[in-house]
């Protein structure tokens, strides 16, 4: 029913209730026509013999006077009155009491009660099947419809991921024209499993395959399905494949199916799983012995190593589509997309754009874009310019500049130094990426960092590139240390540390680059037993094992450590005069660094120039950079030197 039909008929029902009562105590009765007269004149005229007739009807008396007209009156507890009219030949005509109230009142009196206890009862159950308290209907699946109405998503739309979208096209072409293949003996795939990093576009993709195809399309979290009460899970998983068969063909999109598809038997846990038993029925449905012909699974998940192997066999999600990062052309793609409702300035540069911003997934470039418009909206311009982008780059990798941060001239100057070291070990080490920036103006939890980006998108990493990245982190360090002396380094490296100390264990653990250990992969001692697959502690490695493993970690953060040594104390004099630019211009770019060192210093507008803030911080923060995969950071994520 039309909710605004809904609500009209009530105020209705409201108005008509509210006219009833009114009607019903403001016009009790209604007395015959005629004058109304006083009781007193009704004896007088009596006693005068001017009435010729009454009718007494309870309390109210009405008659016609002799010479003709009518009167009405009302009349007390007074037996005489009769007497005395009869005294006088007048005509009595006697009824019993009436009522002349209509008679859809007196039903709607009568029924008054009944109707309101009704009315309650709908009320309390459409309250209890509706929103959170759902009670009478916490069975029924909580998949959303989504239709045109909601906003139609194309191919058009999803840029960066061609080759997810060329396997996707054939979802779209067997729900347009199913004919095409079943002639020839072919099955289009009951699922589609859609693995990728987070911000990639996976839910995006699924609705473009809606789109294209132009059927329903069912969406659920995979944490909807499971609640407190037992059975739930399993009755919601039917209740959708039920609904979704009404309107084959059709596409299910669950997201998140980790939640609800996890390795049966994982983690501890007693008596009933809920879970358990609606990836069960989940299971079933996709591949029981009833068909669901039409019905289209998409899925998408971030962790699909904790998938049940049972949910991934073919015939359930024959197809797992990696929807991964996009390359350069493909953030190229994407930014342009996400740019034609902002009025671009001539200077801006998409592919310079996209060449600056590797392991960018399509979230943070559709959030790149946003900050820059508003960067130019609080600036007071009409269209964004390569300015903008720029300075919205820098607050997403770097964090927001914290320009109200008071720092003394000490803190100022040990930052200076400490960023002046990463800068220049990375300028001399035999294989990194180019420094991008470095600035001491405190961003994020950082009071000041190095940036070092890529030419190129990286899918591997040598073993040259991983003991030079060793050493820019330890240059900060180390840089303190011959400035200040070993009693005044400060906690400021931390993040240097911890950076440096997961490099070298994969190094060790994982890419077999200890002469000590060999090539071979060790795994970690693992005691989350409620994350992982079996019931109890895991130790894969033996503890004269994990000893080497430490020692041959300790060995190649300690050469880091003396190869940034070597470094600065050859380049010292570079070292100082970086970090007097840094305290002069607070940011310079990589261009700026290396005329510095050449002996020009920067030339700058004036309105290139940040205002000075008054900085600090009496404890050093860590710096910040972007998260790293589980890969120890091979992925061609810029990573900030705090």
């Amino acid at each position: 029913m039309n909710p605004n039909f809904r609500n009209f008929a009530l105020w209705v029902v409201i108005f008509l209730l509210v006219l009833a009562l009114v009607t019903l105590f403001q016009n009790p009765g209604h007395r015959g026509g005629g004058s109304e007269i006083a009781y007193s004149q009704l004896l007088n005229d009596a006693d005068a013999g001017k009435i010729q007739s009454v009718t007494i009807s309870g309390q109210d008396v009405s008659g016609t006077y002799v010479g003709g007209g009518n009167f009405s009156s009302y009349l007390p507890n007074d037996p005489s009155l009769v007497s005395k009219l009869q005294a006088k030949g007048v005509q009595i005509t006697a009824r019993p009491p009436s009522d002349n109230t209509p008679w859809f009142i007196q039903l709607l009196v009568s029924w008054l009660p009944i109707l309101v206890f009704i009315g309650a009862w709908i009320f309390l159950s459409r309250q209890m099947q509706s929103g959170a308290g759902r009670a009478m209907g916490f069975g029924k699946s909580k998949a959303k419809l989504l239709n045109e109405a909601h906003g139609r998503v194309s191919f058009d739309d999803v840029a960066g991921v061609e080759e997810a979208k060329e396997d996707l096209q054939e979802i779209v072409e067997f729900l347009r024209d199913p004919q095409k293949f079943q002639r020839l003996g072919g099955r289009i795939p009951r699922g589609v499993l859609l693995v990728g990093p987070p911000g990639t576009g996976k839910t995006l993709i699924a609705r473009a395959v809606a789109g294209e195809a132009n059927v329903p399309f069912f969406t659920i979290s995979g944490s909807d399905f499971v609640e407190m009460f037992v059975g739930v899970g399993a009755s919601r998983v039917r209740d959708m494949f039920e609904q979704a068969k009404k309107n084959a063909p059709c596409i299910i999109f669950i997201d998140e199916i980790d939640a609800v598809g996890r390795h049966r038997g994982a983690g501890l846990g007693g008596g009933n799983d809920e879970r358990e038993q609606t990836l069960n029925q989940l299971l079933v449905e996709m591949d029981g012995f009833e068909a669901n012909e039409g019905v289209i699974i998409i899925a998408a998940t971030n962790r699909p190593d904790v998938l049940d192997p049972a949910l991934l066999r073919p015939g359930r999600f024959d197809r797992q589509i990696m929807v991964p990062n996009p390359d350069v052309t493909g953030r190229e793609r994407i930014l342009r997309v996400h740019v034609r409702k902002v009025p671009l300035a001539p200077d801006v540069d998409l592919k310079t754009i996209a060449r600056g911003t590797p392991g960018f997934s399509g979230a943070d470039l559709m959030n790149l874009v946003n900050e820059s418009a508003l960067l130019a909206a609080r600036r007071g311009k009409r269209i964004v310019t390569m300015h903008e982008f720029e300075d919205a780059k820098d607050k997403v990798m770097m964090g927001a500049e914290r320009r109200t941060l008071v720092m003394t001239e000490d803190e100022k100057r040990l930052t200076a130094y400490h960023e002046g070291g990463h800068a220049i070990v990375a300028l001399n080490v035999p294989a990194t990426d180019p420094v991008h920036k470095a600035t001491i103006i405190p961003r994020g939890r950082a009071l000041g960092m190095v940036m070092q980006l890529p030419e190129r998108d990286k899918l591997s990493m040598s073993f040259e590139q991983m003991t030079s990245r060793l050493a820019i982190m330890m240059g900060g360090r180390i840089a303190e240390e011959m400035i200040f002396g070993k009693d005044k380094v400060t906690s400021g490296a931390q993040s240097d540390i911890e950076q440096a100390t997961r490099l070298a264990k994969m190094m060790v653990t994982r890419w077999g680059f200890s002469p000590e250990l060999g090539t071979v992969a060790y795994g970690d001692n693992n005691d989350e037993v409620f994350l992982g697959m079996s019931m109890g502690r895991q130790q894969t490695v033996s503890e004269a094992t994990a000893q080497k493993i430490d020692a041959e970690v300790r060995r190649l953060v300690e050469a880091g450590l003396e190869e940034a040594r070597r470094i600065l104390s050859e380049h010292k004099e570079d070292l100082e005069a970086l970090a007097q630019g840094l305290l002069e211009y607070e940011t310079l770019s990589g261009d700026e660094i290396r005329k510095l060192l050449q002996g020009e210093p920067p030339v700058r507008d004036s309105g290139d120039v940040p205002p000075t803030p008054a900085r600090g911080s009496p404890v050093p923060s860590t710096g910040r950079g972007r998260p790293r995969g589980t890969d120890g950071g091979l992925e061609p994520s810029p990573q900030p030197q705090g």
